[in-house]
């Protein structure tokens, strides 16, 4: 059996369209309401400096290696990770890898399409002039009202899956490849437009400060450990997508480079992306950086609605949020997509139908959690922290820490040199000994962390 497999799906148009695909499937929702917010909470620029780290030195390499399987297996990533372990020789178990980012992947897009139904709602609460001269009680109503209401929230879950199937529906080239070469541009267009305002109307000197000044008091145990969780969650390791996008990307193109790129551009957006929010925080009184996760749906609003031209501006705002996660949450649905052409025969149009109707139903769970079934609760759980802690505590790390030691032990060395031919002599010693032993020493951290939080703290 050859080293490298055949794929049926076709490929990228260039080096340039893979870096938007795998830019847009890691830039999302993470980087625009999570980074900004984790910061806040921990202090800024110790945090953000930890962060980049994990980003670069962690990260990056694992990136590598989910990339280097999709593209040697040239399929969806669970027969990629079949052809990776067949071709190796090794134990049938590692097989369970794609199965883990395939399934992570449908289960965060069941929840992650209601979230940003409410960006797609605030969209037109902005347009509307909703919130001009709101103050915090008036935005925290808006918020819960929109969040009470089941049927609104399903309309807006519904238009979001229905803009990824638009998306997928068309393939890897016209559909994925052209989406992104439109989406990603625009929305680093419109960041940096955002970024102008920030600057000229926003309190931009404290934002930067409070991202890059390093406080090295506020560099907790719980700080780094946070941030190495966020470096992993922002680059969308684990959950398939970069494995699939990996599986069409060109032969000649060099992974290493190319993940180094992708890794530059998630982090700027995770910048710009504070950069801008903080400069706006900063300039309107009674709101804190450390607002949490209420930061872009509550304290957000009330900034905009009480400046000048601010309704356009959070118009603008909210629209790059949907970018931002309509362009993650295609990476989320066609890795499935392609294993059920693969294994079912089916058609494109089929497969995204049925994939997205489940997906649709699971998610009807997430919704009823913030109104009717906020009361019923497992082990403290509601349906929605059920899956969210199922899939960021226990099946990303996991996938991530599978990916790491399976390219580090078990993974034939000569597929790694047909597919990183540049990782030579000491580069090719620090990446290995990084998969086999910093990452997973990270990932386990992450994973023992998220557990002790949940049930001892």
């Amino acid at each position: 059996m050859g080293l490298q497999a055949k794929s049926m799906h076709g490929v990228w148009v260039s080096r340039w369209t893979f870096i938007l695909a795998a830019t847009g499937s890691a830039v999302g929702l993470g980087n625009m309401w999570k980074f900004p917010y984790v910061a806040g909470s921990f202090g800024g620029g110790a945090f953000v400096f930890v962060y980049l780290l994990c980003v670069f030195l962690i990260g990056v390499p694992v990136m590598m290696a989910e990339v280097l399987i999709g593209r040697s297996g040239r399929q969806s990533p669970i027969n990629a990770m079949r052809h990776a372990v067949t071709v190796s020789g090794a134990a049938q178990h590692w097989r369970c890898v794609g199965w883990l980012g395939v399934t992570a992947g449908l289960i965060i897009l069941s929840f992650y399409a209601v979230i940003a139904g409410w960006a797609l709602d605030y969209v037109v609460q902005m347009a509307r002039g909703n919130l001009i001269g709101a103050d915090g009680e008036v935005a925290a109503g808006l918020f819960a009202e929109l969040t009470n209401n089941p049927l609104r929230l399903i309309v807006w879950q519904t238009a979001f899956l229905a803009l990824c199937m638009v998306v997928v529906v068309r393939g890897v080239r016209k559909g994925v490849g052209t989406a992104v070469e439109i989406l990603m541009p625009l929305l680093f267009v419109m960041l940096l437009g955002m970024l102008v305002f920030a600057v000229f109307k926003g309190d931009f000197s404290a934002a930067w400060q409070f991202l890059f000044r390093f406080d090295a008091s506020s560099l907790t145990w719980r700080a780094i450990l946070e941030a190495m969780g966020l470096a992993f969650f922002t680059l969308s390791i684990g959950m398939g997508a970069i494995m699939a996008y990996g599986a069409y990307m060109p032969a000649n193109a060099s992974i290493g480079q190319t993940v180094l790129v992708v890794a530059l551009f998630d982090s700027l957006v995770a910048i710009i992306s504070g950069l801008i929010i903080f400069s706006i925080v900063f300039a309107t009184p009674g709101i804190e950086p450390s607002a949490g996760p209420g930061l872009m749906f509550i304290s957000l609003p009330v900034a905009f609605g009480n400046m000048p031209g601010g309704l356009l501006v959070g118009a603008v705002f909210f629209i790059l949020v949907v970018i931002a996660a309509w362009s993650s949450a295609i990476s989320l649905l066609e890795p499935a997509v392609a294993w059920l052409m693969e294994a079912q025969n089916y058609s494109r149009l089929k497969a995204n139908v049925v994939l997205v109707a489940a997906v649709w139903v699971l998610g009807l769970g997430t919704v009823l959690s913030f109104n009717v079934g906020r009361d019923a609760t497992i082990a403290g759980f509601t349906f929605f922290d059920a899956l969210d802690f199922l899939t960021a505590n226990i099946i990303l790390p996991l996938g991530g820490l599978a990916i790491s030691l399976f390219t580090g032990f078990a993974m034939r060395k000569a597929i790694i040199e047909e597919q990183i031919p540049e990782l030579k002599g000491a580069w090719m010693t620090a990446w290995r000994a990084v998969l086999c032993y910093v990452a997973p020493f990270a990932i386990t951290c992450i994973f023992v962390m998220g557990i002790y939080d949940k049930f001892f703290l």
